[in-house]
């Protein structure tokens, strides 16, 4: 841009007194400055006043059978996720004041009689207390179904949609390893309550009045309060999703309702159709659409299935603008390539799963990529489970809180110290990740 005479004079004045108020970033550099550690200290004190808008959990007691529409099959569970972790026992000291150094079944007895206590109070005041101690103001629920014991308030519920791509005989699935042996009968479990509750007594005559059933499960879900759907279909198959017709979909329909064993590409062209109705009525209702895209429990998941790049063809097609996407556990560990499909207005990137697999100094390195790419489209999760009697939702909502604040900070003292970002944009970024983003996908309901 030129600028002449006395007006060009002017700008340029205007110009340099702005700058001369302004602190000047020059060009970012590739190693942090010397003064990483006191800005890290500085930036975990502020970010650990940022109230948690928790995007991913499984809240529940572990005797709740409606926690999860999946249930853990035997395998073999990272480093960090086993119960002799001593950061389980910090967890525990913190939430509860245990009095042990370790986890051994005599000790846990006391972790199991001090949750007793205190859930006898009743009501929802327990696991407000839980995520009152961990400055969580709201957590999303995973479940099957909400139950009495959490605050409506506090709680908000996605509900599991996977069992209606699963209405036809499925012994073929059931028998394909020990997994699925697990997984199919409580997806027809799903599937049974689900007709209960539309006051069905078997599946619809025809395929109009199966996708009827499924849009009125929906409307019902959502007027109960859920706020999205979920998938975990990368448990069960592939997650590259064709696009078959609607009459290839009501032929399967028409051969298997009454009977008979689909082949396991029919099974698979029914499902594609299901998956993509689904979506497009996540998109009519506006209910954002919850995907699991890294890797899963269970000796037999299938990694390169799972593959949440396979979701690419289905993520940008046009037919689905108007649908939000929230990639569950942000594609781990394929987290890195997943991040660019947040380039997209439609699609977030949730942190659950990373933040309890991966110890801080290696999810901070994940985390940081995402702020330096799009920090208004990732966000925190817990992730928290109910594992056990002694070690459940509390302890690893505990541990992925201070997992989540920690790296965090570190993701973000490097940036400052860079020269990327000014410690109060780095706030800024904290609160969008750790609250802000989340919660503009879920505005409260008027009535």
């Amino acid at each position: 841009m030129r600028m002449h005479g006395p007006r060009g004079a002017v700008c340029l004045l205007a110009i340099c007194t702005m700058l001369s108020g302004m602190k000047v970033w020059g060009q970012a550099r590739p190693y942090p400055g010397p003064d990483l550690q006191a800005t890290y200290e500085r930036l975990l004190g502020q970010i650990q006043k940022i109230p948690i808008f928790d995007h991913h959990a499984h809240p529940g007691f572990p005797d709740d059978p409606d926690v999860d529409a999946m249930a853990s099959p035997p395998g073999s569970a990272p480093l960090r996720e086993r119960l002799d972790n001593p950061e389980l026992v910090a967890g525990a000291k913190a939430m509860w004041g245990y009095p042990y150094d370790d986890l051994s079944p005599e000790h846990a007895r006391w972790l199991v009689q001090k949750k007793a206590e205190l859930k006898r109070s009743g009501g929802t005041q327990y696991f407000d207390r839980v995520l009152d101690k961990l400055g969580i103001e709201t957590s999303i629920a995973n479940r099957v179904a909400m139950p009495p014991y959490l605050d409506k308030q506090r709680f908000r519920w996605v509900f599991f949609v996977d069992s209606f791509m699963f209405p036809f005989n499925n012994q073929q699935l059931t028998h394909r390893n020990p997994d699925q042996e697990v997984y199919i009968p409580l997806q027809e479990k799903v599937l049974h309550r689900y007709l209960q509750q539309a006051g069905a007594a078997q599946l619809p005559a025809d395929f109009a009045g199966y996708l009827q059933f499924i849009t009125r499960v929906l409307e019902q879900n959502q007027q109960q309060g859920g706020i999205a759907m979920k998938f975990e279909a990368a448990y069960f198959r592939p997650l590259k999703f064709g696009d078959p017709s609607r009459a290839e979909a009501e032929s399967i329909y028409r051969k298997y309702r009454a009977g008979g064993v689909p082949a396991a590409e029919e099974y698979r062209t029914f499902q594609d159709y299901i998956f993509r109705y689904l979506s497009a009525e996540g998109g009519r209702l506006h209910l954002p659409v919850h995907i699991h895209t890294a890797v899963g429990i269970g000796d037999y998941f299938d990694i390169s299935q799972g593959n949440i790049m396979n979701l690419e063809n289905v993520l940008r097609d046009p037919r689905y603008r108007n649908v939000t996407w929230v990639m569950i556990h942000g594609g781990y560990p394929l987290e890195r390539e997943a991040i660019w499909l947040a380039a997209m207005k439609n699609v977030y990137m949730d942190s659950s799963l990373m933040e309890i697999d991966l110890y801080p100094s290696e999810f901070k390195n994940s985390l940081k990529q995402w702020l330096e790419l799009f920090p208004d489209k990732v966000t925190f999760g817990s992730d928290s489970f109910p594992y056990n009697e002694a070690l459940g939702a509390e302890e690893s909502y505990w541990m992925g809180v201070q997992s989540g604040r920690s790296a965090l900070a570190a993701a973000l003292a490097e940036m400052v110290t860079e020269g990327e970002v000014s410690e109060a944009k780095a706030i800024e970024m904290a609160r969008a990740f750790l609250h802000d983003n989340a919660a503009r996908l879920y505005p409260e309901r008027t009535h």
